[in-house]
């Protein structure tokens, strides 16, 4: 709504969330269509205000300090004591359309809320929040549409004492403002988990279909595993047929997980299924292609074709050992295309992807991949697990997704990803993750913790340039603790070391993390 009172001091103060309002501006700057002093170089270190900025709230609290992630100098936000700043610039004249907010960001973490924001642009105000990364830069992005030709980029902490912010080299330029395309869960537990008596309920304590549930708050992809011969007749074709049927009524798409195995692959493990084991190479070549064929030419069949395959899961080093090693790379990629043809074969539009689990490896991830293109390893784009427990920062993960964006020319997406809730197990099984000191710095095992751990992994796989960032899948949303259901499929007595990483809490509700599939 237009208000022709409204006076031009008015628009220049951002209305900050959570800011009293105890100050004005330390500065306006004269508005213009361009961003200005984008990488805070045009002051030394110690300004307070830097050049075409303002600021609002604890204007001592935000400064520009030398060591910037390109140029000399950076913006930071810090106090010793309990602030609440606000760093912005009011932008005028601007086209309507898409807008992208760039900016390269660390922070220590602690804060009550530390964001980039987007607001007075005509809509929504959009908020991207600052991951915890206090090591490492991470490239962060905003779209926004703008409708009413001006737009106010704002830079926010509210913060405890000793928290601390750096931000620099930030662009604002016309471009796409979609989001992710991929936001998904593997729900390969969820079958037997029902079968067995497992239950899911909204947050609000509804019993539902979990499906439904993970579709209402935003998921619009499910991923689902693929044994040869498993023991507990789960995860094998039948299976997967009728979890498709479920999956594609709800109105998602599919992710085909072919692990050629039949029990789990990973960095691990690659087992030849039994009815292979002894055959040749050759012979083994068209059991890949084969079996390929067979589940998703019945997946076709029934009118629930995948959207996306995985040949292989987790293949480090390789799949069907020892034949298929990266020991013998020639023999890898004969393997690997013998996959990929049988997808095409079916449907030549469905996305085939190569998955290893190296999130946060950059050197490991180029050595993989110049190795299959160099074997003239057919793909389509490239999936890779990141645990951060285990694979290192968030700035590492960046790293190695955005350089395999750039160096293979593919589509990339975050393959598997899980953070704990708690700590304690749901059944007698010890966890996974299960101490304090297992943890990633600066995400506690809690329902919120977990939903930063989300949220901010989504944001890094957004940020790739050249929107080559698919999206997120999330690892086994629905495997909660149900006695039978435990990770041995020829144990029934093996209990589920993942419960407390799932998206259903032990009370079996909805967990506030679920609601992040909807955000972008």
């Amino acid at each position: 709504m237009f208000h022709p009172r409204r006076t031009l001091r008015t628009l220049l103060l951002p209305l900050a969330a959570g800011l009293a309002l105890t100050a004005l501006p330390a500065q306006t700057a004269q508005a213009a269509s361009t961003l200005t002093n984008a990488g805070f170089e045009a002051d030394g270190a110690g300004t307070a205000t830097p050049a075409g900025w303002s600021e609002y709230g604890d204007t001592g609290a935000s400064y520009v300090e030398a060591g910037g992630h390109s140029g000399g100098y950076r913006l930071t936000q810090y106090s010793s004591a309990a602030y609440k700043v606000e760093t912005y610039q009011y932008l005028s004249g601007l086209t309507n359309g898409n807008y992208r907010l760039t900016a390269w960001v660390r922070s220590g973490g602690g804060q009550n809320s530390a964001y980039l924001a987007l607001k007075n642009c005509g809509g929504t105000e959009q908020r991207t929040d600052l991951p915890v990364s206090s090591s490492g830069w991470i490239h962060l992005v905003v779209p926004v549409t703008v409708t009413g030709n001006q737009c106010t980029i704002s830079i926010n902490s509210d913060a405890n004492a000793g928290n601390w912010i750096n931000v620099d080299d930030l662009t604002f330029t016309s471009g796409s403002a979609t989001g992710l395309s991929v936001k998904g869960s593997d729900i390969s537990s969820l079958a037997k988990s029902e079968a067995l008596g497992g239950v899911y309920k909204t947050s609000s304590g509804t019993t539902g279909d979990a499906l439904a549930i993970l579709k209402s708050a935003g998921m619009n992809y499910a991923r689902l595993k693929v044994w040869v011969n498993p023991a507990d007749g789960y995860n094998n074709k039948t299976r997967v047929l009728a979890m498709a049927k479920r999956i594609k009524a709800q109105g998602m798409k599919l992710l085909v997980d072919f692990h050629y195995s039949d029990t789990w692959a990973d960095p691990g493990a690659q087992t030849k299924p039994a009815a292979w084991a002894g055959h040749s190479y050759s012979q083994l070549k068209t059991d890949v292609y084969n079996h390929t064929y067979d589940v998703l030419n019945a997946l076709k069949a029934q009118g629930t074709t995948a959207d996306m395959v995985q040949v292989g899961n987790e293949i480090n080093g390789g799949m069907l050992w020892s034949e298929g090693s990266t020991d013998n790379w020639s023999q890898l990629a004969g393997l690997l295309n013998s996959g990929y043809d049988a997808v095409k074969a079916v449907s030549s539009s469905t996305t085939v992807a190569l998955h290893l689990a190296k999130g946060g490896d950059l050197s490991g991830t180029r050595w993989w991949f110049d190795n299959a293109v160099s074997n003239g390893v057919k793909f389509d784009a490239i999936g890779l697990s990141y645990y951060g427990y285990w694979h290192g920062p968030l700035s590492d993960f960046q790293t190695t997704l955005d350089d395999a964006a750039a160096r293979y020319g593919k589509p990339v997406f975050l393959a598997e990803t899980a953070y704990p809730f708690r700590l304690d197990s749901d059944d007698s099984l010890v966890n996974q993750i299960d101490t304090t000191g297992e943890l990633v710095s600066g995400y506690p095992a809690t329902t919120a913790g977990q939903s930063a751990w989300l949220r901010d992994v989504m944001n890094v796989v957004e940020a790739v340039p050249n929107g080559r960032g698919l999206g997120v899948f999330y690892w086994e949303a629905t495997w909660t603790a149900v006695t039978g259901n435990g990770w041995d499929p020829a144990d029934a007595t093996s209990g589920n070391g993942w419960e407390n990483q799932a998206l259903f809490g032990f009370d079996d509700k909805a967990l506030p993390a679920m609601s992040q599939f909807g955000h972008r």
